[in-house]
């Protein structure tokens, strides 16, 4: 006669086989899963919802009203170039615009000239030279964009350059000093306000990425 400790070793042997065999048909679950739905029951219990395109593109209509002038050159734009965005135009345009007016105050230009039109560069560069004639220098911290908006539009579809025309309202500390070193203008703790219109320029469609800033108007 079999002892019953013998016997219990046999049927928990037999559980760990059947468990095992399991594990490998089966796999093996951590935690608690969903089982999983069978394609008949993914519908939802709700109304089919149709997805409608052809609407109004918001990366144009959160920049300017919808169908004017300025939207239909930005929509001209985009079919000859689709990867254009004007979002990234506008935050490529507000980091453009902290590099160059501190460039011009602090009279450091030679790292602006490939985003300046050769007339602007030629303006920066003679301001900057009577700034020296007479011997005063600039201290300016920037202290950041009050307001970014774009103006204006206007898309050349026979020769493809586009225009962007950008406000800016900016807030910085200057003071301008003599050759002595005395503050001649200016309050270096006071931020001051400054409003600028820049126009941006571009061929869309060619290889070079990068737009020029062709005027300015403060």
């Amino acid at each position: 006669m079999e002892s019953p400790l013998i016997s219990l070793l046999v049927l928990a042997g037999i559980a760990v086989f059947l468990i095992l065999r399991l594990r490998s048909v089966l796999g093996t679950r951590e935690g608690f899963e969903k089982p999983p739905v069978a394609p008949a029951q993914r519908r939802s219990n709700g109304p089919d919802l149709e997805v409608i395109e052809g609407g109004p593109d918001r990366d144009i209509t959160d920049y300017v009203e919808e169908g004017s002038d300025q939207a239909k050159a930005l929509a001209a734009m985009k079919r000859v170039e689709p990867a254009f965005q004007v979002g990234e135009f506008v935050q490529g345009a507000r980091g453009a615009y902290e590099m160059i007016l501190m460039g011009f105050e602090r009279g450091e230009l030679d790292d602006l000239q490939g985003f300046l039109a050769e007339d602007v560069f030629d303006s920066f560069v003679e301001a900057v030279a009577q700034r020296e004639d007479q011997g005063l220098t600039i201290e300016a911290e920037f202290i950041g964009v009050r307001e970014t908006a774009v103006v204006d539009a206007i898309f050349d579809e026979t020769t493809g350059v586009a225009e962007l025309t950008m406000r800016f309202v900016g807030e910085l500390t200057s003071v301008v000093r003599n050759r002595e070193g005395e503050i001649v203008e200016g309050d270096a703790k006071a931020i001051k306000r400054q409003k600028d219109v820049w126009v941006f320029a571009r061929s869309m469609g060619g290889d070079d990425p990068n737009w020029q800033l062709i005027a300015t108007d403060g």
